[in-house]
């Protein structure tokens, strides 16, 4: 049935509840990723790889290893037929022992921080040489990000490692071999490894997004006028998992611009608000104003839900109710333009991406993608409109992700207490807001899909009603 309209309606929130259980990766599936990498270096025509992480860049070098590097960078080495070796510097030492990944550590003390002793490591190339790196190979460099068909003069050579590291890599393999970009085989949309995930690292997605979710929430339910943004955001109640972003809250006419940490600013009644807190494996957003409804806000500004929330509510809607297995990337990019492609809404990423340990992996949504979504794809509804006026945005950033019957039956026979809440948050999206949901959605926020546009009415929000 055709969505007759939405609006805003009085409802309850339910409680979805915090994990009790934390979803681990074991060493076996690091093993297993790292086998399935070097099955496709004979296809890619690589002789090895150069995995490259550092503090801002860890998802790659963690998804293969489980190391992820805190204050230095990192380089695994992975050549066939031999053990991965971990270049770590000083600090990294300890901690890549106590990750139990399936590597061979060795100290490479340039990655440790400035001043700090360098005075037991080789020199890069010797490492490398003992790591199997030799003349004439085809190694296929990974960092964080995979260049395309719009990044003007960058093929495949092109690195997005430090240069002291590229540099010596080109040396070592010489005028015969070459250093590649091979980030593409572990982030590429259609087809990388990270795009299709385990029962196991879903499972660890979930746990993430029930706690940024939560932390979004209690902002929801608990900020007042005249709080600062500091102390609005510390009832996020962040709790010291590994951030995969900056907490994010700033009101007034700083909001505009999405991205700034809150400050000690104080946050008027009729200000414009937003927030987004992101762990590694999750990230949620909201946005609105700090009112009680309407008369709050500017008089020029009062039919803001009827111009602008609503209108994204229903995008939201058609999001949701296209997204499935089998459906198009194309589709979901189309869903959302039919509703909100006009210039006002100021749409212009991409209306949902793939989600990983790095909060934005890679996205098989843009206008005319013919990418199939696929069981084991965890995405995120990103639909930011930015009017860039008095009407400032509205925002919903949850996270899901997308299993077949089989995957879900794993997903509950192994993981009940995640399994429960995912069932929880299904009913309220399909029972109270009227979004229809295909079964192999699972939603992993505990605000899924709940949009109020004024913070101060706690329990309204937008919701669909058919005819």
């Amino acid at each position: 049935m055709p969505v007759a309209s939405v609006g805003l309606k009085s409802m309850s929130l339910p409680e979805f509840g915090e994990p009790t259980v934390m979803p681990l990766i074991a060493r076996s599936l690091h093993e297993a990723r790292i086998e399935a990498l070097v099955a496709l270096a004979a296809k890619a025509g690589l002789d090895g790889f150069a995995v490259y992480g550092d503090r801002e860049h860890a998802a790659n070098v963690a998804y293969l290893s489980g190391y992820d590097p805190r204050f230095e960078e990192t380089l695994l080495i992975i050549v066939p037929g031999r053990q991965p070796t971990l270049l770590v510097g000083n600090e990294g030492w300890g901690y890549a022992e106590i990750c139990d990944g399936p590597y061979e550590r060795v100290l490479y003390q340039t990655f440790s921080l400035p001043a700090q002793p360098r005075d037991r490591s080789d020199a890069l190339p010797d490492i490398l040489a003992a790591c199997g790196l030799r003349p004439g190979q085809r190694i296929g460099a990974i960092g964080w990000k995979p260049f395309g068909a719009g990044d003007a003069g960058f093929g495949e050579t092109a690195l997005d490692l430090p240069s002291f590291i590229a540099d010596t890599l080109r040396a070592l393999v010489g005028d015969k071999g070459a250093v590649v970009n091979a980030a593409n085989l572990l982030m590429n949309p259609t087809d990388g490894l990270r795009a299709i995930n385990e029962a196991d690292q879903l499972a660890a997605f979930e746990f993430a997004a029930t706690f940024t979710s939560q932390g979004l929430r209690n902002v929801l339910q608990g900020i007042e006028p005249g709080m600062t943004e500091l102390q609005a955001a510390r009832l996020m109640g962040m709790n010291g998992l590994p951030l995969g972003c900056h907490p994010m809250l700033s009101a007034g006419r700083r909001a505009a611009y999405g991205l700034p940490s809150p400050r000690l600013d104080v946050i008027g009644r009729g200000d414009p608000i937003t927030m987004a807190y992101g762990i590694q494996g999750a990230l949620n957003a909201r946005a609105g104003f700090l009112a009680e409804d309407a008369s709050d806000l500017p008089p020029a500004i009062r039919d803001y839900v009827e111009k602008l929330v609503a209108p994204y509510f229903s995008a939201v809607v058609d999001w949701y109710e296209a997204i499935g297995i089998g459906a198009t990337g194309g589709t979901l990019w189309q869903a959302v333009h039919d509703r909100i492609g006009d210039p006002f809404f100021g749409v212009s990423l991409n209306p949902g991406h793939l989600v990983h340990i790095d909060e934005w992996m890679h996205s098989p949504v843009f206008s005319g993608s013919e990418i199939k979504l696929r069981s084991g794809m965890a995405l995120q509804v990103d639909i930011i409109p930015a009017t860039g006026g008095d009407y400032f945005t509205t925002n919903i950033e949850d996270g899901i992700a997308l299993a077949d019957d089989s995957l879900r039956e794993e997903i509950a026979a192994r993981y009940p207490e995640a399994w429960s809440r995912i069932q929880a948050r299904r009913a309220f999206m399909v029972d109270v807001l009227g979004i229809r949901l295909k079964p192999e959605v699972l939603p992993f926020s505990n605000i899924p899909a709940f949009l109020p546009p004024f913070w101060l009415s706690r329990n309204s929000a937008m919701a669909v009603a058919r005819r």
